[in-house]
């Protein structure tokens, strides 16, 4: 068992730290209170290799392994959570999916341009479009009809909080073909945003990574041609639970960022603020607090890193990046809040920045399965 980072993951972890400090937090609290959408940031990552880190190279990726992703993930976490999760969704959700399971056309018309995050120079990144008003943890309640009409589908329904909505080139649509089939009758189509029927609804008012721009998407009578459906015939929610068992590592690391980030703040913090007399880093409740920060952040690490490693080595990983969900997003919300009471007073205003950490924090423990899913998964594992 090898605990230590190989020279190359030292690399890109400090790639990773160096973008995010220099290219991440200047502006980062205006555009969280602007809800502007961090394109010249996305744009920089595509550049690093960032928006296709573990695609194949032959498919325009960067043919990084897992345990890259989660590094590079949790050091851009630390500043900027609205940036990272454009990258998780783009990576974990998009790119993985369509390089597992897509036809070799449609990798080399889709998954090339999005591994590369970029297409005649514009930006291309995509979507993954499942939650729907009534069905957001209950997957099997697809009310997005995709009616099969011989050679195309004839998709018509409404998608809830997709993370790149608006900024998205390419969807990935989980659409129910034959209700009677129930899970066995729902597929994922590839649906490209300028489609005559798309419509992007207005931008939601979120209380945390609020740079990420999160949409609803209406589809009326959209016409997707059939070579635009991922698998087989009735392989979409299939197609959609073994994508976001990644995709839970990559919200997992995230959450892991978020509170390493909060707990650099108020370790810093600690050891520049004074109260009766001294640091308040000499006072042990402020050093018992410290403690458990740092102890949390490392085993909700550890959890990220042995997901990352089953996924790389061809095991099953989805017990483990459940384990590592829920309990690194638990550990961000517990970490921000007490990185914010660490700060006193300074910790609620904005200018300190573990207020917006602890706002992004919430949101790792609901999307891409919440903490509630995630303890279904695990018990139904432990208990088989």
């Amino acid at each position: 068992m090898q605990f230590q980072l190989t020279e190359e993951h030292v690399m890109i972890q400090k790639a990773a730290r160096d973008f995010a400090v220099n290219e991440c937090l200047p502006g980062v609290i205006e555009r969280d209170e602007h809800q502007k959408f961090p394109k010249e940031q996305v744009m920089q990552l595509a550049d690093l290799g960032f928006m296709g880190m573990m695609v194949d190279p032959k498919y325009g990726g960067a043919g990084m392994d897992s345990v890259s992703y989660v590094l590079a993930m949790e050091e851009i976490s630390k500043i900027d959570a609205s940036t990272s999760v454009c990258m998780s969704v783009n990576n974990s959700l998009v790119c993985y999916g369509l390089e597992a399971f897509g036809t070799e056309e449609q990798k080399q018309k889709y998954l090339t341009p999005l591994a590369q995050g970029k297409k005649d120079g514009e930006l291309y990144i995509g979507a993954f479009l499942l939650s729907e008003p009534e069905a957001g943890s209950d997957a099997t309640s697809q009310k997005t009809m995709a009616e099969d009409k011989g050679d195309h589908y004839l998709v018509n329904g409404t998608k809830n909080w997709i993370t790149n909505g608006s900024s998205a080139s390419v969807y990935l649509v989980i659409a129910q073909t034959d209700p009677a089939k129930g899970s066995r009758g729902i597929n994922c189509l590839i649906v490209e945003k300028n489609s005559p029927g798309v419509v992007v609804a207005a931008k939601e008012n979120k209380l945390g990574i609020r740079g990420s721009d999160t949409h609803s998407i209406m589809f009326t009578d959209v016409k997707v041609p059939k070579e635009n459906r991922i698998g087989a015939d009735g392989f979409g929610f299939t197609f959609a639970m073994k994508t976001l068992a990644g995709g839970r590592i990559g919200i997992a690391s995230q959450a892991l960022g978020i509170a390493s980030g909060a707990y650099e703040l108020a370790l810093k913090y600690s050891k520049q603020r004074k109260a009766f007399g001294k640091e308040i880093a000499q006072h042990q409740a402020i050093q018992f607090k410290l403690a458990d920060m740092a102890t949390r952040i490392e085993a909700a690490r550890l959890l990220c890193l042995k997901a990352a490693w089953e996924k790389d080595n061809g095991l099953s990983y989805d017990l483990s990046s459940s384990m590592a969900k829920v309990y690194a997003s638990e550990t961000a919300m517990w970490v921000t809040v007490e990185a914010v009471q660490i700060h006193g007073g300074y910790g609620f205003v904005k200018e300190y920045h573990v207020e917006r950490l602890m706002r992004d924090a919430k949101i790792t423990q609901i999307y891409e399965g919440t903490s509630e899913v995630q303890r279904i998964v695990i018990s139904r594992s432990i208990l088989k």
